[in-house]
């Protein structure tokens, strides 16, 4: 594998922890918001009659995780490339080599 600039990994650690704040963000407005706006919220039933706070609750908050974790990877993975940190060619790199223990 081939070595990185202390400058260009700390940009890439940067770059990669400003957008896990921003993840951590939406899923506590996601997670939280819903408690702190239960009340208002209550008025409005989808499915059946179920409150649409307690479906954000109990299926939003999770789908909303998901979400996030598949927009992590892909931008992870675009963040990697931009940065020269691309898993094929390290893979290229690394075959072929055996590592003594």
């Amino acid at each position: 594998m081939k070595k990185i600039d202390k400058a260009v990994a700390d940009q890439y650690f940067r770059e990669k922890n400003r957008y896990m704040v921003i993840y951590f963000i939406i899923w506590f407005i996601v997670s939280y918001g819903c408690v702190l706006l239960a009340e208002p919220l209550s008025s409005i039933t989808i499915m059946g009659g179920f409150p649409f706070h307690y479906f954000m609750g109990a299926q939003g908050a999770v789908v909303s995780f998901i979400i996030l974790l598949f927009i992590n990877a892909k931008v992870g993975d675009m963040i990697d490339k931009k940065y020269g940190i691309d898993e094929e060619q390290n893979i290229k790199l690394s075959a072929g080599k055996s590592v003594d223990h």
